[in-house]
């Protein structure tokens, strides 16, 4: 944040509006990360009261994507933004979807918990728990590195993706393998496959959050590059 000093305008009304949608987007990150830490301990006790909330609450989650967005409308007319504040009010329009696509996440697994998941069977939610747990810490950190626009925290999170997706195959393995063994447990370990697919994404999208803040801090479009071609950029 330093790096561009966002707070140069001279303009102090559009200080202020730029300073309120960086507010109203951490406000929404901050709501996603506890919806998520609410599934996971929903799924972790099969606490089916916790899981209706966090299916419930989805609505706040939606709101403050539209609310955002209108305002973020609404600053690119009145104000035509060009260089690092149409970056910055970009990367907060594509970020605020990835959020909402999380908030989804959330209340899926949470139906999937009012559904009995993991609770029907043996299998244990255990590696489950791991899993969401580390999404949630990368959903987290990507956020804080979003909150002081730090592009090389941002990469840390952009790698740890991969980590993630070996965490998930290494899952992916273990429950077909139960599932061989097992016929009976298929529909139960269904419900484990689709659980452990959310998080995954969870992991995509932080990790797309990532490819914003080096876009906003580095004015590159690093969408479709690789680790070490993003890494050179740095």
């Amino acid at each position: 944040m330093d790096k561009l000093n966002l707070d140069k305008h001279i303009s102090g009304q559009f200080n202020a509006e730029i300073n309120f949608v960086r507010n109203q987007i951490m406000v929404m990150g901050g709501l996603v990360e506890q919806q998520l830490r609410d599934v996971i301990k929903a799924m972790a006790t099969h606490d089916v009261e916790l899981a209706q909330q966090v299916a419930r609450r989805d609505n706040k989650v939606n709101s403050l994507e539209v609310k955002i967005d209108e305002e973020c409308t609404r600053i690119i007319a009145k104000r035509q933004p060009a260089a690092s504040d149409l970056r910055l009010i970009m990367a907060i329009v594509k970020t605020i979807a990835d959020l909402e696509r999380i908030g989804d996440v959330a209340k899926n697994v949470a139906r999937m918990v009012e559904n009995g998941l993991g609770k029907r069977s043996n299998i244990s939610v255990a590696s489950l728990e791991t899993l969401g747990e580390h999404s949630v810490k990368m959903l987290h950190d990507v956020l804080d590195s979003f909150a002081r626009m730090d592009d090389e925290a941002a990469f840390v999170v952009h790698r740890e993706d991969e980590k993630l997706d070996k965490e998930y195959e290494r899952l992916f393995r273990e429950l077909m393998t139960y599932m061989m063994e097992d016929p009976r447990s298929i529909p139960n370990v269904l419900d484990a496959l689709n659980a452990a697919r959310c998080f995954e994404r969870v992991g995509d999208r932080c990790q797309n959050i990532a490819e914003y803040v080096i876009y906003f801090v580095r004015g590159k479009d690093v969408r479709h590059l690789g680790t070490d071609e993003i890494a050179e950029l740095l």
